[in-house]
């Protein structure tokens, strides 16, 4: 069966060129996701509702150079972050480099897809992998194992989805750590993960030694967070 060759089908996708989100525009970039998605899609539900997009189709997409991350196959689009933002999440990641010329482990910083299947993909700012499980990642390919630290700076458009469905996501998948760096009030929130739930650690304002949960001696003033 081809995308237009059922009138019923046809019909389903003028409703789906009839949506409106905060995730899912009128673009055409994004109305290529969901007719990819639409035409691989054989079950009769997709006159009912939106087809699921997968990572297959994320990939094999147009390049337009924004940020995607999939929540059950449905598209979020990342916005681009503010100098503020890109301060944080790199200086975090250069404290994590510095544990691991200690300690090892590997470290990424966005955008990198961490692929947990294939309709529940992220791009968390930064995660990092514990030593003894770098062998899991085949550095040619995606990652589709899950981090043991995750690290998110909030920021207003963003914060939402951080404490929302992207949390429940990385608890349900085994991450073992999570951050919150709030670069406007200059704070962080460490959650641990307890039975498949996150339980808050510790928050850390500027002047405070934040500790993560899981690694030794890993350790440090929150303002570092946010020097030039």
């Amino acid at each position: 069966m081809t995308l237009f060759g059922d009138a019923k089908r046809q019909a389903a996708l003028q409703k789906l060129r009839r949506i409106r989100s905060r995730s899912l525009l009128d673009d055409v970039h994004l109305w290529h996701l969901l007719r990819t998605a639409a035409a691989r899609s054989t079950m009769p539900s997709v006159k009912l509702s939106r087809p699921r997009v997968s990572y297959a189709d994320l990939q094999h997409a147009p390049e337009d150079g924004r940020r995607y991350e999939l929540y059950d196959g449905e598209v979020f689009v990342v916005p681009s972050p503010i100098p503020l933002h890109q301060i944080a999440a790199q200086r975090f990641a250069e404290l994590l480099r510095d544990y691991r010329r200690e300690h090892g482990g590997l470290v990424f910083i966005s955008p990198i897809d961490i692929v947990f299947s294939e309709f529940d993909v992220v791009q968390p700012d930064v995660v990092f992998f514990q030593r003894g499980r770098e062998h899991l990642i085949d550095l040619r390919q995606p990652i589709r194992v899950s981090p043991d630290v995750a690290v998110e700076v909030l920021s207003p458009s963003t914060e939402r989805t951080d404490r929302g469905r992207k949390m429940q996501m990385l608890a349900r998948h085994g991450v073992r750590e999570y951050w919150l760096v709030d670069p406007a009030d200059e704070h962080v929130e460490i959650f641990w993960l307890s039975d498949d739930v996150y339980v808050l650690s510790q928050t850390a304002a500027s002047s405070d030694l934040a500790r993560s949960t899981i690694l030794p001696d890993f350790a440090f003033t929150v303002r570092q967070l946010f020097e030039l």
